[in-house]
């Protein structure tokens, strides 16, 4: 995998919204952030005040910007201003030959997973992380602080999450992948379908049925995307929706842990990842570690080099 080069003071950074439109507003402390305390050199795209009917302008402004930013090597990483739903209509109107010459960080997560997958194929490491319309939310600052490390190349502490009674212990190693369960599904068989085997499969997602994500689960098990794992994190599966009238009659982590109760690979539960405050920061495709004990989990990642 093909790491972009770490960000220094000074250099030029995008912002856009590649999905959902957004109140240009909410974006004011992730500029403060940005260029006072991070001091970079912010590029506002124009769909971060436009709209289409939900989206931040139509499929062409939003394919068109975001194609200039991975074009433009002095721009040095490029964040979506927010998920909602987009980037997968736009992702077959790009052209990936210039960002191929100069690799960038791609910066998001939620329904920019679409975006990660397929920058994976073509070897690229990306970073499932915070977007800049929630810089300003309260309880970020961890994810804001790993955001920022992994940015910079500074040195990554290991994550942990804490004991779970459906963890399975072990201890795996290979790259990380992963982000939004639904996005990942829906990748299966396409050209941004990614190779599961021998990697670290973190899952997170929002606003999902239970069964909905037990049918999600099945086609991984049934396409036989989870066989090869080496390990999986599961984050959080926030705002679930419950039918009171037809209950499932299983939480979300019991029924992933039924989904994988046949392969021996660790699995981990509660990792500090997902549409939540604490959303820390993965470096999609570094080498990482996974270690699943008693005590919870942990993951660390290789050095910055790799």
């Amino acid at each position: 995998m093909i790491r972009p080069s770490f960000l220094q003071p000074g250099h030029r950074v995008g912002v856009m919204a590649m999905a959902s439109r957004l109140d240009y507003e909410s974006l004011e402390p992730a500029f403060r952030i940005l260029r006072d305390q991070w001091q970079l050199d912010v590029v506002e795209g124009q769909t971060l005040y436009s709209s289409h009917y939900q989206f931040a302008g139509d499929d062409a402004l939003r394919a068109r910007e975001l194609q200039q930013m991975l074009d433009d090597p002095t721009i040095r990483a490029v964040f979506s201003a927010r998920g909602g739903y987009g980037s997968y209509r736009i992702l077959d109107q790009l052209d990936f030959t210039q960002f191929l010459k100069n690799p960038k960080w791609i910066v998001g997560f939620s329904d920019i997973t679409v975006l990660h997958c397929h920058l994976h194929q073509l070897g690229i490491q990306s970073l499932h992380a915070i977007m800049p319309k929630l810089f300003g939310s309260e309880g970020v600052k961890d994810s804001l602080e790993t955001l920022r490390q992994c940015l910079f190349g500074e040195t990554v502490a290991p994550y942990a999450s804490p004991a779970n009674v459906l963890n399975r212990p072990g201890t795996a190693s290979g790259p990380l992948v992963g982000g939004n369960l639904t996005l990942l599904v829906h990748t299966l068989c396409t050209p941004s379908d990614i190779d599961l085997s021998g990697k670290l499969l973190f899952i997170e997602d929002i606003d999902e049925t239970f069964y909905s994500v037990d049918r999600m689960l099945i086609q991984l098990r049934r396409s036989g995307r989870l066989a090869g794992l080496a390990g999986l994190v599961v984050g959080q599966f926030s705002e679930m929706r419950i039918n009171e009238s037809a209950p499932f009659g299983k939480t979300v982590n019991e029924i992933i842990a039924e989904h994988v109760a046949s392969y021996r690979f660790p699995v981990c539960f509660d990792f500090p990842v997902g549409h939540v405050a604490r959303n820390l920061a993965m470096p999609i495709g570094r080498g990482a570690t996974l270690e699943v004990s008693e005590e919870g989990g942990k993951m660390k990642f290789l050095n910055n080099e790799y």
